[in-house]
């Protein structure tokens, strides 16, 4: 008596993805991963240091005119951190355009003001309420304070002839002189 319900059922064998797919997608989480260390090494790498190349970066100013960094090699450039909100801010707005005028005649120091997380009004109204009239833009999706690793506002970083970070200062200058008397030690 061999009936139906007697008989081995053939067992179904499971559908495998071709090696190719397998391989494809492998290599796509590989590929993943490593995008996501690069991101994390390069968030923990912390600001640049004195004495380290600052990569070039340019700013798009008010005036709509931009300035590239790599495009001044051979120059002293002052990059001040400012915002319209920011008091202490204030505190060193009018001594910064001060040393500019004091160094702009020899042509070998470059101040380039980088207005952070502000509004376009605000910023215009900080800069005509003390006068600046050496070169400021906006930090447009705060890329140049991220590559600087910036703390707040404000922040100078002084950048050599070489291209190289000479000085650092967070919060503000108290004086002309003090500004004067860093510049002129890069500037030996």
């Amino acid at each position: 008596m061999n009936t139906l319900q007697d008989e081995p059922k053939p067992q179904e064998q499971p559908r495998r993805l071709p090696t190719w797919v397998v391989g494809l997608a492998f290599t796509g989480l590989v590929a993943f991963l490593l995008l996501v260390g690069l991101g994390l090494r390069r968030a923990q790498s912390g600001p640049i240091t004195v004495g380290q190349k600052v990569p070039g970066f340019s700013v798009t100013t008010f005036n709509g005119e931009t300035i590239d960094t790599a495009n001044l090699t051979g120059k002293v450039i002052v990059v001040n951190f400012w915002a319209s909100w920011c008091k202490p801010c204030e505190q060193e707005a009018a001594e910064l355009e001060s040393a500019y005028q004091y160094y702009k005649p020899g042509g070998e120091v470059v101040f380039l003001g980088v207005d952070y997380v502000d509004t376009e009004p605000e910023a215009l109204a900080f800069i005509n309420k003390f006068g600046l009239t050496y070169a400021n833009g906006p930090d447009l999706r705060t890329k140049i304070s991220q590559m600087f690793r910036i703390q707040g506002v404000p922040e100078t970083y002084i950048i050599d002839r070489e291209g190289k970070l000479a000085y650092v200062k967070k919060g503000p200058f108290l004086s002309t002189a003090e500004i004067q008397s860093v510049i002129d030690q890069v500037l030996q």
